[in-house]
């Protein structure tokens, strides 16, 4: 600090001084930095230094010209960082504001009432809390519903369902794709769930419910259609074609709100199309992602090995017997090369 106070003060009494003076003094100053710049290490800088620098580049615009003992880019760094020091001493006795904190003894109540009462919904919920006294907004409620520990009864019997009937379930879906003109495509698939056999798949822009009817149509056209079709809450699955499954003998299953993971099939299915192939691809248009979607389908259904399957394809890929670690293994490319199947040389 006596350091900065010493060099104000000299840059004060210089003032008075002629210019003649200040130039062969800089030219002075210059020369025996560049001396010590040669021959000593790099001096550390004090706070006062940087403060002097960050203080400096503000009031002098031509301050790079003079830097020999430091860069511009390091007195840049030095001023960010008064400036967020400056700014956190301004807030160090700011006040949060905000919703209040809901208390846990209040949390676990609303936790209560959502157990006991499966029907109720945040309406409900808040005004049994405002009969009791508890000043809180509905949405603070809703927000804390969403939240609550949920039974695992429902789950345990809802899979127990689907790995009892899995040869007779098979799923459909929609799942988006952005094209190369910032347009969205519209997948739709049904898959099995047996042997996670994608049964049809089909591409469009507009997928309305006589669409999706025709799209069920195509997907079983004999004889030969699961008994259960599960499928979410989105609005183009309306009664249209619920009308069309019950047609077919087929029974609709139909997800609870926001419970992706009873579609865990068709859920799964998307995700691996995504990382295998569209995350790496760029889609021009509607012929485009069809021909890339059957290339990936056939793929899925002839190379790729499947967890679920016992590491098998859903196409009764033959797996080697008594392979030799001497043996030629190749190499064929898939999907443009984004992936290979592997079989060994005859």
């Amino acid at each position: 600090m006596l350091r900065l106070l010493r060099l104000l003060f000299v840059l004060f009494v210089r003032s008075f001084c002629s210019r003649r003076d200040l130039l062969l003094e800089n030219l002075a100053l210059r020369q025996q930095l560049a001396v010590l710049k040669e021959r000593r290490p790099r001096p550390r800088f004090s706070t006062s230094d940087r403060l002097f620098w960050a203080t400096l580049c503000r009031l002098w615009s031509k301050w790079q010209r003079a830097l020999i003992l430091v860069q511009p880019e390091t007195v840049v760094r030095w001023h960010r960082a008064g400036f967020k020091m400056y700014w956190t001493w301004l807030s160090r006795h700011r006040t949060h504001a905000g919703r209040r904190c809901v208390s846990r003894e209040l949390r676990d109540l609303i936790f209560r009432m959502v157990a006991d009462n499966r029907t109720w919904g945040a309406p409900r919920i808040h005004g049994e809390l405002m009969m009791l006294g508890f000043d809180l907004s509905e949405r603070t409620v809703l927000r804390w519903m969403r939240r609550a520990p949920r039974n695992p009864e429902p789950a345990k019997r809802w899979a127990a369902f689907l790995n009892n009937h899995r040869e007779a379930i098979a799923a459909m879906d929609f799942f988006t794709v952005p094209t190369l003109t910032f347009g969205v495509l519209q997948c739709f698939f049904v898959i099995a769930h047996d042997r996670r056999r994608v049964l049809h798949f089909s591409i469009t822009r507009h997928p309305s419910s006589a669409w999706i009817s025709q799209q069920l149509r195509e997907t079983f056209p004999y004889d030969e259609v699961p008994t259960y079709l599960i499928f979410d809450r989105a609005a183009n699955f309306n009664e249209e074609v619920v009308s069309t499954m019950k047609s077919f003998g087929i029974q609709p299953k139909r997800t609870s709100f926001r419970s992706p993971w009873q579609n865990g099939v068709a859920e799964r299915w998307v995700g691996n199309c995504r990382r295998d192939l569209l995350d790496h691809v760029i889609v021009l248009n509607e012929g485009h992602l069809k021909r890339l979607m059957t290339a990936y389908v056939r793929y899925y259904h002839e190379d790729r090995t499947h967890l679920a399957l016992e590491k098998r394809t859903p196409a009764g890929r033959v797996e080697a017997a008594n392979t030799d670690v001497t043996c030629k293994v190749l190499a064929m490319p898939r999907l443009g090369g984004l992936h290979h199947r592997y079989s060994l040389a005859a």
